[in-house]
């Protein structure tokens, strides 16, 4: 394939293609957003990721579980997690009955960090996606919900 006929090729992109390359650059583009705010406020957004997942399990989860949801492998979530613990916004603990596992907990330093900047990245992300009306905002949950379900 000559170089202008590869070119065109990349161009040429089927409407599934498209569509998937739009979501991709737009989640990208929102996901700038956020990690902008949070290092307007001294923070990195993997870190918050982390503290958020744990808290949408109750506060406490398994590092693998934990490694599933981030998308990292078990073996990159301890690295994610010492400057968590060191910071003192989670801790480590044996798993109450399987004592080769560990349970990771949010510290209350770590729900206290969550409170006060959590409500100004939800801000800033809210004023992006503003271009969408209710509306619409519906109907790309239910459009994501399809895609996340193959």
């Amino acid at each position: 394939m000559q170089k202008e006929d590869l070119q065109q090729y990349v161009l040429d992109l089927p409407l599934h293609n498209q569509a998937f390359f739009a979501l991709v650059e737009t989640t990208a583009r929102l996901v700038e957003v956020s990690e902008k705010y949070w290092q307007s406020q001294g923070l990195h957004g993997a870190r918050i990721r982390i503290l958020v997942e744990i808290m949408k399990e109750g506060g406490t989860i398994l590092p693998s579980t934990l490694a599933q949801k981030i998308g990292v492998t078990k073996s990159n979530i301890s690295l994610l997690l010492i400057p968590l613990e060191d910071e003192g916004l989670l801790r480590r603990h044996p798993h109450p009955s399987d004592g080769r596992k560990w349970v990771l907990s949010i510290t209350s330093e770590g729900e206290n960090l969550l409170r006060q900047y959590l409500p100004g990245n939800r801000q800033v992300i809210m004023e992006k996606m503003q271009v969408l009306n209710e509306q619409e905002l519906n109907q790309l949950l239910v459009l994501l919900h399809k895609l996340r379900s193959f």
